[in-house]
């Protein structure tokens, strides 16, 4: 099994429309086949997000996201593809990119 592990962050628009009933069985129908492909690469399932949260600076902590984001971090993933392209290719067959705007970034874990 490959030791380098990424972190996916998704990433979806604030004012994004909740998909139809039956675009949400479409989706989970790719989300079980992308789990069945990949089972092998994922080290943590992660989660999804909270819409809200803290933001803390050296003067304190504040509310977010701010009203001014036009995204949200989502939701996040750690993996262990064979490569960067092998990260890719996980990426794109995810459910959560069938969504309008929605974005996952690919980050490549330091010391792993």
């Amino acid at each position: 099994m490959p030791t380098q592990q990424y972190m996916f962050l998704h990433r979806s628009p604030i004012d994004g429309q909740p998909p139809s009933p039956t675009r949400m069985q479409e989706m989970f129908a790719v989300w079980n086949a992308w789990k069945d492909k990949f089972k092998d690469n994922v080290v943590d399932m992660g989660g999804k997000l909270k819409p809200s949260g803290k933001v803390l600076t050296a003067s304190g902590a504040i509310d977010g996201p701010f009203m001014e984001a036009k995204e949200i971090v989502g939701g996040y993933m750690i993996v262990t593809p064979d490569s960067y392209e092998h990260a890719l290719e996980m990426a794109r067959e995810m459910y959560g990119m069938m969504m309008p705007g929605t974005r996952i970034e690919i980050r490549e874990m330091a010391g792993h």
